[in-house]
């Protein structure tokens, strides 16, 4: 006598794959960091420290290269980061806010981007140290990256008169990361559009 083997499933439970990666590569990253830095510590751990960085760097790039290079007749015809459908960034004075647009689960072209399908709806929006930023690039699936590999970086609106210097160090040290990571920038200005 056989015994089948009886599988439980429920379309509750069932997500679209990318976002459950997505939210699993982000859980696990914030859960193997820490929120705080001892500065002695790291005063003491930086020749380590510098190699894990360019060790991570390294693998993500590995991991980035299988996404291919990108249109640049897509995404310079983009007109504001709302239509934008790459991951983009803004660079704030201590950390990255990563805007990611899942895919569409739903294959039909009916209602898409309409009231029952809205665009925003499927944006993530996630808070990343800029030392996370090329695991949390990594776990993005490759659906997600529909230009390419391009990134649109903008300075935070919002930033203090006194911590704007601090903010552009912070967009020129993503953007050497970015560059690292062989992914191409497209710096976008506060009044639309890339900046060169």
């Amino acid at each position: 006598m056989t015994r089948e083997k009886s599988y439980w499933y429920s379309d509750t439970v069932l997500k679209p794959i990318s976002t459950l990666a997505l939210a699993a590569a982000i859980a696990a990253l914030f859960a193997l960091t820490g929120c705080k830095h001892n500065s002695a510590a790291a005063a003491t751990a930086s020749p380590t420290l510098a190699s894990a960085e360019r060790a991570a760097i390294e693998t993500a790039r590995q991991q980035l290269d299988l996404i291919p290079p990108p249109s640049k007749e897509r995404y310079t015809a983009v007109s504001s980061l709302d239509s934008w459908e790459n991951p983009y960034l803004t660079v704030q004075g201590n950390m990255v806010t990563l805007h990611v647009l899942v895919a569409d689960a739903n294959p039909s072209a009916l209602g898409q981007g309409g009231l029952l399908r809205p665009l925003g709806a499927r944006r993530r929006n996630v808070d990343v140290r800029i030392t996370d930023l090329p695991a949390a690039l990594n776990a993005i699936p490759a659906s997600a990256w529909p230009y390419g590999r391009v990134v649109a970086v903008e300075e935070a609106h919002d930033a203090p008169a006194a911590e704007r210097h601090h903010v552009r160090r912070n967009v020129e040290t993503v953007i050497k990361m970015l560059s690292d990571l062989g992914i191409v920038v497209y710096e976008w200005s506060t009044t639309g559009g890339s900046q060169g």
